[in-house]
């Protein structure tokens, strides 16, 4: 799910790029609106949109009622994303292999539901997330179960880019906010790829070191080279691109490769999601199956190198 700020009437919704991220699905929060993608909830695999200043805390009889429902899917899904850059424009992700787009700015609406404005087919297995380019309104990234990353512009109705992202299912992708060429993925081979949009034909980069799954991966919103990635191992990756390469001793090689900052180890069921806090630099709020949420800090001399060493048990606080 995602959280936008919304004025009087959904002619006004206006998503904000400085989102905190943290919920069992995907929750983005500056506040007051609530829009979500449920699996298997909804028998229409709809898209729902709630004004959250409409609602209490816990519905009165447990009933569903959002302001919009946003059709054109044919089966449930989880990938959602609205667009930083222009108003009222979301996409979602399905398991049809199909990726949708709503204007909900649009003049029609009926009876509190509003059609696809726009289908894109080009999958061949389930699409498992979908992102907004950072940078522009009309471009955007797709990925899934087969294995592929996509590009796409609004304006045709083909990928631009269509590239063989990893040798396994991929299920998550993200923009660099500094960057406009730059994004990542993050696939069930346990890797996470760096790629540049001006060459699709090979990878940048490939981080190994997790031991499961990757389902999150999401750039620092303070630093164009710090990358954080989470799965199934129920670890944490904080990666640093800066440090690609560099040259290692034996024992710190056995702790991972250069560019593996640090790895959160707190959590002890699959971690659902996490995000960077916008507004302080280093703190990480992350969200586990066994429905435990947490709030971190690294140390400082993890990434001021001038720094006094911390004892172990003071890296994280």
């Amino acid at each position: 799910m995602e959280i936008i700020p919304l004025n009087d009437s959904f002619s006004e919704l206006t998503p904000q790029t400085n989102k905190t991220t943290f919920s069992l699905v995907k929750s983005n929060y500056p506040p007051m609106t609530r829009s979500s993608t449920h699996r298997g909830t909804t028998p229409k695999k709809e898209v729902f949109v709630f004004d959250y200043t409409k609602h209490s805390s816990v519905p009165k009889d447990n009933q569903c009622k959002p302001q919009l429902r946003l059709r054109g899917h044919t089966k449930e899904g989880y990938g959602l994303s609205w667009n930083p850059n222009k108003q009222g424009h979301i996409l979602s992700a399905s398991d049809d292999m199909t990726v949708c787009l709503w204007d909900v700015q649009a003049n029609e609406i009926s009876a509190g539901y509003l059609d696809a404005k726009t289908i894109f087919k080009g999958h061949t297995q389930v699409v498992e997330d979908v992102a907004w380019h950072v940078l522009h309104e009309a471009v955007f990234g797709s990925v899934g179960d087969d294995h592929k990353l996509m590009i796409w512009d609004i304006r045709g109705n083909q990928p631009a880019h269509t590239v063989e992202a990893h040798s396994a299912e991929v299920n998550c992708l993200s923009f660099n906010p500094y960057s406009e060429f730059i994004l990542a993925t993050g696939s069930a081979d346990k890797t996470v790829a760096l790629w540049d949009l001006r060459n699709m034909k090979l990878k940048l980069h490939s981080f190994e070191s997790h031991k499961d799954e990757i389902f999150q991966v999401q750039w620092s919103p303070h630093n164009e080279t710090i990358l954080a990635s989470s799965g199934t191992d129920r670890r944490l990756h904080v990666w640093d691109l800066s440090k690609i390469g560099e040259e290692q001793n034996p024992e710190d090689a056995e702790d991972g490769p250069p560019e593996l900052l640090f790895i959160h180890g707190g959590h002890t069921a699959k971690i659902s999601d996490f995000s960077w806090n916008p507004n302080e630099p280093w703190v990480v709020c992350s969200v586990s199956e066994d429905n435990i949420m947490q709030v971190w800090q690294m140390a400082d001399n993890i990434y001021n190198e001038g720094e006094e060493e911390t004892p172990a048990d003071q890296l994280e606080r």
